[in-house]
């Protein structure tokens, strides 16, 4: 079931000009919209890839469709996109809502932790996991997370069990360049997807280190894309169909490829794994 908004809350940052707003269920959304600069397909991605992550375990944010009627437009003058020197309106319809894990007026949220507290965060195996994902979907994009401070045994990650304290937290967000953004192409090119602060790959010492991701994307279920495929809204794929078949079916035939391309990354770039051996 859609939810719709109540309240703008600001812009944000990036090339979507994605929107916070917070919804008729209390929770605090961000709002990529269908009409986006960058894309519609970029919602197919965002889509695609929080629902894949989540049946490997990575801590991703919860997601939404937000229906944004008319009135609600016509009643927030500053929501919209800037195209230059123009503006450009938000169209009305079904758009992508990433949810914030907590409440932003009562708990920090962070893009950026230094490497002292990155050794810190409960969930740090997590970027080994994402990787992997991103190598699998060919994300053209440098990794991007999120961090905030909550109760550690409120996320358990898929290796080891979570201790009962307060800590920080990363979510994986930010996938509209899974498939290479709106080309929905392959590039591969072994620096695309790693996070930016290397130290968070410290504990990989050989390809094992990304098990059981390596295991789980190579059998990635058939049946859990197709789901997957079926809940995105037909006004999103639009004359898309036959690209979108194509694509999953693309990328299906590459869940074996996902170990030669972790490979090459210690190949191009060997200081973002310096314990491997």
């Amino acid at each position: 079931m859609p939810l719709r908004p109540r309240k703008l809350i600001r812009k944000m940052r990036g090339g979507a000009q994605a929107h916070l707003l917070e919804c008729e269920d209390n929770g605090f959304y961000v709002v990529k919209f269908l009409n986006n600069p960058q894309h519609r397909r970029i919602l197919i991605n965002e889509w695609l890839s929080n629902f894949f992550l989540r049946y490997l375990q990575v801590h991703v944010p919860d997601t939404a469709l937000i229906e944004v009627g008319a009135d609600f437009i016509a009643e927030n003058p500053d929501l919209y996109f800037s195209m230059g020197s123009r503006k450009e309106p938000v169209q009305a319809g079904l758009h992508f809502g990433s949810r914030l894990a907590v409440h932003p007026d009562r708990v920090a949220i962070f893009d950026f932790l230094p490497d002292k507290l990155l050794g810190k965060v409960e969930n740090r195996v997590d970027f080994l996991g994402t990787l992997v994902f991103d190598k699998w979907v060919g994300n053209a994009d440098s990794r991007q997370a999120v961090f905030f401070r909550a109760r550690a045994k409120t996320w358990t990650p898929l290796k080891g069990d979570a201790p009962n304290r307060i800590g920080f937290l990363a979510q994986m967000i930010d996938h509209g360049f899974a498939f290479n953004g709106p080309h929905w192409t392959f590039g591969d090119s072994p620096l695309q997807g790693l996070y930016f602060r290397t130290s968070v790959y410290e504990e990989v010492r050989s390809l094992d280190s990304f098990q059981p991701w390596l295991d789980l994307v190579s059998h990635f279920p058939v049946e859990v894309v197709d789901s997957a495929w079926k809940e995105i809204p037909r006004a999103w794929v639009q004359e898309d169909e036959a690209a979108l078949e194509e694509l999953l079916d693309t990328l299906l035939k590459r869940r074996k490829r996902v170990v030669s391309l972790i490979g090459d990354v210690r190949g191009k770039r060997a200081s973002a794994f310096p314990n491997w051996r």
